[in-house]
């Protein structure tokens, strides 16, 4: 399944083999965007689709395979569709004459465990509509509303997509501000943008991108420059921004042109509080100083991109953590949303990116094993601000750090 590199709310459609998934989301997209067979089994592997639903606006829509497939490969195709519930903002289970038993119990089960707002179509209510029996024994099992639907009626679809709105978070389409809790109309805000092997040719990175368009959303003003242009810009201009941004990879250079009363933070760090478990990462950061030798730390990485021999998740950071605790680490790295190549107990730290290319939902599930199993997590730049020493004024914009916290070694 593509990894999930886009903003927009996620919405999967879930249930059994020819249960009409593929023509309900048609019929959504009010085009034929997934194949429709009346061999069960038509669709075998998540496939995403982006499109503009009319009068709800646009989504990423993932089309799985039937929860009843069979076989070697069935049980493949089952494994990647409950997989991919952990990527969706809201599931939607289909089911048909009046059919609702244990593959149906298997899928709620797994939207109750990643907290994934849910509801219910009765598909092919033209040829078999739901019971009333039916219906009642439906909501004590699952507390779902119920939708009867058929690709014939119009208004069928106007019920679908209300149903959507009210049932899909809120979070899911409105983006919170980065940073607009802290700045105010016409303020100035620094942001470092150093144009390294890891910046894409003619572009700046997106998490860059996404500060300064939050910014100029909240009426405030961006100013980028390069690390080695910001002392000359200071001294020369004598302005004094409301709060500085830097990259992660160069907090020490920023830490020491930026001045003292000038709050400084990273662009890995404001995403970190975005995108959620930010409390958690405040918690997880200083056990750093806790690794131990042989203690294996996991990077997770949410895109893929080209490794380049001073890649920030798989040379720079092991190494500085490396020589801060003076132990003796393994590592691992897993990129977009894989599958760990260890159980989650087996590491005593877990690193994750800014999460830039992935939803709020995508990031908080990654790091849901980790959290419930007690591992300590931090992010990018948070544990890059801690092992430089600055971690306390990289996260002072934020929050008010107990010096307790970073008890540094």
């Amino acid at each position: 399944m593509a990894k999930g590199k886009e903003s927009k709310p996620h919405i999967g459609i879930y249930g059994r083999r020819n249960n009409g998934k593929s023509s309900l989301i048609n019929r959504l997209a009010g085009q034929d965007i997934a194949i429709v067979s009346d061999h069960a089994g038509t669709t075998t592997d998540p496939v995403k689709k982006s499109f503009e639903i009319t009068g709800f606006g646009p989504v990423i829509l993932i089309d799985t395979a039937g929860i009843d497939d069979v076989g070697e490969l069935g049980l493949k195709r089952i494994d990647k569709t409950l997989t991919s519930i952990k990527t969706v903002d809201l599931a939607i289970l289909v089911i048909t004459h009046n059919t609702f038993g244990d593959f149906e119990k298997q899928l709620i089960d797994e939207f109750k465990k990643t907290d994934t707002p849910f509801f219910i179509v009765h598909n092919k209510s033209d040829i078999a509509p739901l019971s009333e029996n039916s219906r009642t024994f439906i909501v004590s099992q699952s507390n779902s509303a119920i939708l009867e639907f058929d690709t014939i009626r119009a208004e069928n679809l106007e019920k679908l997509i209300r149903l959507i709105k009210t049932t899909i978070p809120e979070s899911a389409y409105k983006t919170p501000s980065l940073v607009g809790d802290l700045i105010s109309y016409g303020d100035i805000i620094l942001l470092i943008t150093p144009i390294d092997i890891e910046a894409p040719a003619g572009r700046i990175i997106l998490p860059q991108v996404q500060a300064i368009r939050d910014i100029l959303d909240n009426d405030a003003v961006a100013i980028v420059l390069k690390e080695r242009e910001v002392d000359a810009f200071l001294r020369k201009t004598k302005i004094k921004p409301v709060l500085a941004i830097t990259d992660s990879q160069i907090f020490t250079k920023a830490d020491a042109s930026i001045p003292k009363d000038i709050p400084l933070t990273s662009f890995s760090i404001v995403l970190a509080r975005f995108k959620g478990e930010f409390e958690h990462f405040l918690k997880g950061t200083p056990k750093i100083s806790e690794l131990k030798d042989g203690d294996r730390v996991l990077s997770l990485e949410s895109c893929t991109h080209h490794v380049s021999c001073d890649d920030i998740g798989r040379v720079k950071i092991p190494r500085w953590i490396s020589n801060f605790t003076g132990k003796k680490l393994e590592y691992d790295v897993v990129a977009g949303l894989d599958k760990l190549p260890r159980d989650i107990n087996d590491y005593a730290l877990v690193v994750q990116c800014g999460g830039c290319v992935i939803t709020r939902k995508q990031l908080i599930n990654r790091l849901r094993p980790a959290i419930e199993a007690g591992i300590p997590v931090t992010n990018y730049g948070m544990a890059i601000a801690y092992v430089q020493g600055i971690y306390e004024r990289a996260v002072e914009p934020f929050v008010k750090t107990k010096q307790s916290s970073v008890d540094y070694l």
